[in-house]
């Protein structure tokens, strides 16, 4: 049979697409613009406020925790870190990946991951060290076993170090932060799968409260140190807490990061334009939070906002390193995006988050054009000219986004949103693409 031309849509629902996108209008957000100035000042005054001269040998090894998300300030804080470890306490300070199975789940591509985010042993001032084999450290209270970094446990002491916010799929008191990291980045991909699979059975707040206390004291954590982001993913807030204090100070950090992170301003949605998702930008891609989808791929549950009825995806971020976890929660994307995946990343990822779901290809279309025109036959009654549309970057810059000229008139006069500029038209080029929302002007 022959095939079918753009996407296999019939022509006139393309050419339809083409002049019937709604009117877009540029809005800007206010957000909580707290941040810090000199992170690695902050970093150095914490540390020095926790007395931990009196815990350390002169010349103990101490581990370094470095996550696989795009951190702000990451390297300059991780350096910050080794440097206090090395003058500070004269001890000597390594680096180790702590993201459980990220980096396809082999010690060359965590190095590549940290590589990516700037965390090199040039720029961090120590040696990194990777490798996925772990030690079972002990039994959880719950009955599994728990796994450990074997470079970390070599260590006489561990300091972690991970920003704490809310997680894309995890409810509770705790969620993605340093106990997170200690009981699942540091567990690599064998821990990591298996704490996953114990969240099938039990939530992550009994979780950490049967297995985390034990962790610290068995795997000789020395502290913390916490990072909380604003909305524009800057530094807001470093915190170093003894090893003793993490599970009773996390919960309030946590709180702190949900009142500063960003929203759309929407409640509802037909259709939200998406330029590019990846790791470096959410654990899921597109960050759930953000989109209404942490209880379900594809329906906004609990009270989530907004409650978005399509979600079209353009591209993968280039630092993605083609894990596209997460892409099963857009209805459709282009076929550049399917193009880039790395099926091998993508698919161990899934695996162990117990997520299978978030590695399915959506309907791919090779231009923007035929993908929204696609997007627009699954709306109902509500016509693409008239239907309530978004567009954004990507789920972490939506301090400036587009709408359709409705959605703005409704926010007209939200003390904490601005209309820039005069509601126009934005079209298709000849090959039946959008500019990139960093290209248009207001």
């Amino acid at each position: 049979m022959p095939r079918r031309q753009n996407g296999g849509l019939p022509k006139s629902v393309v050419r339809m697409a083409a002049r019937m996108l709604p009117r877009f209008c540029r809005l800007r957000q206010s957000f909580d613009s707290t941040h810090l100035a000199d992170p690695t000042a902050a970093v150095m005054e914490q540390l020095a406020g926790l007395g931990l001269e009196k815990q350390v040998v002169p010349g103990d090894e101490i581990a370094i925790t470095a996550g696989s998300r795009g951190i702000a300030n990451l390297p300059v804080i991780i350096a910050a870190v080794v440097q206090f470890v090395r003058e500070r306490l004269n001890a000597n300070p390594f680096v180790v990946p702590a993201m459980g199975s990220h980096g396809g789940a082999t010690a060359e591509g965590q190095l590549k991951v940290l590589a990516s985010l700037g965390c090199t042993p040039e720029s961090l001032g120590c040696e990194i060290r990777s490798s996925m084999e772990t030690v079972v450290v002990c039994k959880s209270g719950l009955g599994f076993p728990v796994h450990f970094d074997r470079h970390a446990f070599s260590a006489r002491h561990v300091i972690l170090v991970n920003r704490v916010k809310a997680h894309t799929g995890i409810f509770g008191n705790v969620e993605s932060g340093l106990l997170k990291m200690l009981l699942v980045g540091l567990g690599k991909h064998a821990g990591a799968a298996l704490m996953h699979q114990a969240m099938a059975d039990w939530t992550f707040d009994q979780i950490v409260a049967a297995t985390a206390d034990n962790m610290l004291e068995k795997c000789r954590v020395l502290c913390g140190v916490a990072l909380v982001e604003n909305a524009a993913e800057q530094t807001a807030l470093v915190r170093a807490l003894p090893a003793h204090q993490i599970p009773a100070d996390e919960p309030e950090l946590l709180k702190m990061a949900k009142r500063m992170m960003a929203r759309l301003p929407f409640d509802r949605l037909d259709l939200l334009l998406i330029d590019e998702m990846g790791k470096n930008i959410s654990g899921t891609g597109m960050d759930t939070n953000v989109i209404g989808r942490k209880s379900n791929d594809h329906i906004a549950l609990n009270g989530e906002t907004p409650a978005i009825r399509r979600i079209c995806v353009r591209d993968l971020t280039a630092k993605t390193g083609g894990n596209a976890l997460g892409i099963g929660i857009a209805e459709f994307c282009r076929s550049q995006l399917v193009e880039k995946i790395d099926r091998v990343s993508t698919s161990i990822n899934s695996i162990t988050s117990l997520h299978p779901a978030s590695a399915m290809i959506p309907i791919h279309h090779p231009t923007d054009r035929e993908m929204l025109a696609a997007a627009g036959q699954t709306l109902g009654l509500v016509p693409l000219d008239r239907c309530r549309m978004a567009w954004i970057r990507n789920t972490l810059q939506i301090e400036e986004l587009e709408c359709a000229e409705g959605l703005a008139q409704e926010l007209a006069g939200h003390p904490q949103i601005e209309s820039v500029g005069q509601p126009r038209t934005i079209g298709f080029d000849a090959a039946g693409n959008l500019p990139w929302i960093a290209e248009i002007g207001s």
